[in-house]
């Protein structure tokens, strides 16, 4: 039986459980949120939601959003559907354990505003596999690729909706040519680096179903300071 830990966000009022040994989400995540939060949209879904971080966070931000999170993984849904409850958040999140290639408007209702995924970054040829298999599919694609990622989006996205990830910076033309191949035009990008001197590892995408060509490069994202600490932009994000 698999050991968990509770960790507190915005001063307390997020728990949030998750496993000790098995995946856990990292600071990928509350980039994501945090920048998905400050775009227009009432109904989002969480490709890949893990924990539930995203919509937590989201929903909180926000209390007008309605979120679903779809999660393949049973056990990684189970915890997901448990935080949504500890938090007290049943009416803004609903938890789907659903293979995302599988969905359909009418396990949701109706076309969403906006997608937003955290998915595997790496091909299943590419780098050793983690053992640990929730980590494993959390880092390679082995239940869903990028296409199935951009393709679902494209398929529960309404006309105008918006699709965010985060994403490998060195896969940047591999996510833009399919973001362009299913109709989901690239509207902005920002690179993340782990200090001013590094190369970024990282980029935020951003993108429209059906919108017209156009990109915005904002500035770029540092998420340390030369001592470790985090930066001002990025203190902020954990804040109530």
């Amino acid at each position: 039986m698999k050991d968990f830990s509770t960790d507190t966000f915005f001063n307390g009022n997020i728990k949030v459980k998750q496993n000790r040994s098995g995946y856990r989400f990292s600071i990928d995540a509350v980039l994501l949120a945090c920048h998905a939060g400050k775009c227009p949209g009432g109904r989002i879904l969480d490709l890949g939601t893990g924990c539930g971080i995203i919509p937590l966070i989201m929903a909180y931000r926000n209390p007008e959003l309605t979120v679903y999170g779809i999660e393949v993984q049973k056990e990684l849904a189970d915890i997901a559907t448990i935080n949504v409850r500890s938090n007290n958040m049943e009416n803004q999140i609903s938890i789907l354990c659903r293979d995302m290639k599988e969905l359909n408007y009418n396990m949701i209702s109706e076309p969403v505003d906006m997608v937003v995924s955290n998915p595997p970054y790496r091909k299943i040829s590419s780098g050793r596999m983690n053992p640990d298999q929730q980590r494993a599919v959390a880092r390679h694609e082995i239940k869903a690729t990028l296409f199935d990622i951009i393709e679902t989006a494209r398929r529960m996205l309404r006309t105008s909706g918006r699709f965010v990830t985060i994403y490998s910076s060195e896969r940047l033309t591999d996510i833009i040519t399919q973001m362009r191949s299913f109709d989901i035009e690239p509207k902005f990008l920002r690179s993340i680096h782990s200090n001013k001197n590094s190369d970024a590892k990282l980029i935020l995408v951003e993108g429209i179903k059906g919108g017209r060509p156009g990109v915005t490069i904002a500035s770029p994202l540092i998420i340390y300071h030369e001592d470790s600490s985090y930066t001002d932009e990025v203190k902020q994000m954990f804040l109530p």
